[in-house]
């Protein structure tokens, strides 16, 4: 490890090749879901992210483990109209379905909505995301016509709850707003993914693929939602609503909402 200084972008990548170069690498911090990030930032002698590179506000260290089956969260923002509070009160209590912990973990009551939407296809209970360019807004929509006949007894609750037509009002996000909130979530960042493995019961890691991704582009951004690279989350329940998240599958899916993505070979 060494010691904090200034470097710049080159040298900050010559560092992360030789770090890929050391093989498997001990977690630092073991039981940390972090701690494959936590492992890459001592190795390179910084602290929380901290990127000794001028401009360094501008610029993030992200770490992912390839074999993660999550998907990786961009940043959290709820819906407009913001003052009808619309997953708890209206997603939840008008559409959500019994927990399927309800009565074991959770209260007797306990309902959920969970749904993880995209702008290409439907959920199995009807919800998309509808990119409206005219004006300017992401829509969630709801589309009763292609609900699985597995719902059926769910479906039978929203006709009497709300009836079976589109979303009145519909949960919204203005471009504006989210281009804003988006520029300020994706800085320029290093992404690193790292395999891993376990030996004699200790998580070791190989930092192998890494990204450099610079200058975030708004217009970007809405294109790769309405293309289905960047999917809408939706996890609440009846006594806490996790929010809602923009989340990508794949690290590779961000290339295309920045100036500069490299592959560092």
């Amino acid at each position: 490890m060494r010691s904090m200084d200034i470097r710049t972008k080159e040298q900050l990548v010559e560092e992360l090749r030789t770090i890929r170069s050391q093989s498997w690498i001990p977690n630092a911090r073991p039981g940390n879901v972090g701690g494959v990030g936590n492992t890459l930032e001592d190795l390179l002698g910084i602290q929380e992210n901290n990127l000794p590179i001028p401009n360094a506000a501008e610029w993030e260290l992200k770490c992912r483990r390839e074999d993660s089956s999550s998907l990786g969260t961009l940043f959290h923002m709820e819906p407009s109209p913001r003052a009808l509070k619309f997953v708890p009160k209206i997603f939840l209590l008008k559409y959500g379905w019994p927990h399927e912990e309800a009565g074991k973990k959770h209260p007797q009551n306990e309902m959920s909505f969970r749904q993880t939407i995209n702008a290409l296809s439907r959920t199995d209970r009807g919800f998309g995301v509808v990119v409206n360019r005219d004006e300017r807004k992401i829509k969630i929509s709801f589309d009763s016509q292609v609900v699985d006949e597995r719902h059926s007894t769910w479906l039978a609750s929203v006709r009497e709850e709300v009836g079976l037509g589109e979303l009145n009002p519909q949960a919204y996000w203005g471009f504006d707003d989210l281009i804003h909130k988006a520029g300020t979530k994706l800085k320029n960042c290093f992404f690193v993914i790292a395999k891993r493995k376990i030996e004699n019961g200790v998580e070791h890691f190989l930092y192998d693929k890494i990204f450099m991704f610079q200058g975030f582009g708004g217009e970007r951004f809405i294109s790769a939602i309405q293309n289905g690279n960047i999917l809408i989350d939706f996890d609440s329940r009846t006594h806490h609503n996790h929010g809602t998240k923009f989340r990508v599958r794949r690290v590779e899916n961000l290339c295309d909402i920045y100036e500069v993505a490299r592959v560092i070979e």
